[in-house]
């Protein structure tokens, strides 16, 4: 197994930890969550950038990389919604447009293409990623104004979300046009 793909299933467990780390309570378990889940988020910008320089992209890469991503963000956010930090509402966007792309993804596989990522969805997920450090430090910080931030931030994310989620639809309505 090459370095991409050990850095992608170091993420996968870096997020069992983390939520470990998040179900716990007290300020240095917090602490942990936000140490852990910015080091994952890091894995994930190393093993594409080391998978393309030294071409070692794998169709087991190409798979489990975004997946390894959205087990690690949407665990955060499901984890951190009962403390109010997270608007559920918000979560639903993103889970919709992640599911709807992933669609897509599969539709396109079938008909032996490959349909990459667009700018928008780099944006996106890095505001996301951010956002949710934030909220993970703030979390750990115990500040007053956590929750009105924490939940602007995240609908930021959503607002990103549909729009990159349109963007992609639209770049790639071809792919739903020959889906039989």
């Amino acid at each position: 197994m090459n370095l991409p793909n050990k850095l992608t299933l170091a993420r996968i467990g870096m997020t069992v930890l983390m939520v470990a780390f998040l179900l716990l309570n007290g300020p240095v378990w917090a602490w942990l969550a936000a140490v852990m889940y910015a080091a994952a988020s890091l894995t994930d910008l190393a093993d594409g950038r080391i998978a393309r320089k030294r071409h070692l992209v794998t169709n087991f890469g190409k798979f489990m990389d975004p997946l390894a991503d959205k087990i690690l963000n949407y665990s955060v956010m499901i984890v951190l919604i009962p403390e109010r930090l997270i608007p559920v509402v918000a979560v639903v966007i993103i889970l919709f447009r992640e599911f709807l792309v992933s669609g897509v993804r599969l539709s396109a596989a079938e008909q032996g293409r490959v349909v990459a990522a667009n700018i928008w969805g780099k944006v996106k997920t890095f505001v996301q990623d951010l956002s949710l450090v934030a909220i993970l430090v703030l979390r750990a910080v115990d500040v007053s104004f956590l929750e009105p931030l924490s939940n602007g931030l995240l609908w930021l994310c959503a607002a990103l979300t549909v729009i990159s989620g349109a963007i992609y639809l639209m770049d790639n309505k071809d792919v739903l046009e020959d889906a039989n």
